[in-house]
């Protein structure tokens, strides 16, 4: 019988993918310069490692795969699987998941901040009863990426944004708690973005609620690095 699979020994010469699901936070290019998006500075960073490492290109390489898409929210990642390539073309895939940040935006955040309350306790109820409809989406979404993708890593929603206000960076600590929660249930890696774009010049000036070009590094350093960890690759200059 006729297995649909490869063999160790076949499955080292296949290259390794780096999926890149969500929003725009990994597609990013319209924000910025060419080059500077954060699947353009992925690349150069693989190509640059792999050459200082002396590493052997002509067997296993890396590609990434933007399937991210500006402006699209949790309920569009269904869409964004349906262009996910078969596993048995790849040695192993990586995927990379940042997405939740519109869906916030759709609920209106800083209209559903101004809502007129009694108390402070009302207040947080119709918070509670928004993020619940948060969890619902982002649970549903993460069951349908973990269906496909054994090494998952997802991402926090920055809250370092320029004149983001209090009450606002408060909130999007409320929707956080979910991701976290998620991830630690789930026993998902995370990439925090509040720590990793923890600096003004992180946002691009023609929208910033975007990574700018320094931002965008930072996030492909950090995809980088834990691809690595994943995978357990060495990438040591030799002497």
């Amino acid at each position: 019988m006729i297995k649909n699979n490869v063999n160790e020994r076949q499955a080292q010469y296949l290259p390794d993918q780096i999926v890149l699901l969500g929003d725009s936070i990994f597609d990013n290019a319209p924000y910025v310069e060419s080059g500077e998006s954060v699947t353009e500075q992925l690349n150069d960073l693989i190509i640059s490692k792999v050459l200082e490492s002396n590493h052997d290109m002509s067997s296993t390489t890396t590609e990434v795969k933007l399937l991210a898409v500006d402006g699209h929210v949790m309920s569009n990642v269904s869409r964004q699987m349906t262009r996910v390539q078969s596993k048995y073309n790849f040695n192993k895939q990586h995927a990379f998941l940042s997405c939740g940040g519109n869906d916030l935006l759709g609920y209106n955040t800083p209209g559903l901040l101004s809502t007129g309350t009694s108390t402070v306790g009302d207040a947080l109820n119709i918070l509670m009863q928004v993020r619940e409809k948060f969890r619902y989406g982002y649970q549903k979404m993460l069951n349908l990426v973990q269906g496909k993708f054994t090494h998952l890593t997802i991402c926090t929603i920055y809250d370092g944004i320029p004149n983001l206000s209090n009450a606002e960076s408060v909130a999007l600590a409320i929707f956080n708690e979910v991701i976290l929660r998620e991830a630690a249930e789930r026993n998902l890696t995370v990439l925090d973005l509040r720590v990793i774009c923890n600096h003004a010049d992180d946002y691009a000036p023609l929208s910033p609620i975007e990574p700018s070009k320094q931002g965008a590094e930072k996030i492909a350093q950090a995809i980088f690095n834990q691809y690595k960890q994943n995978n357990n690759m060495m990438w040591e200059v030799r002497e």
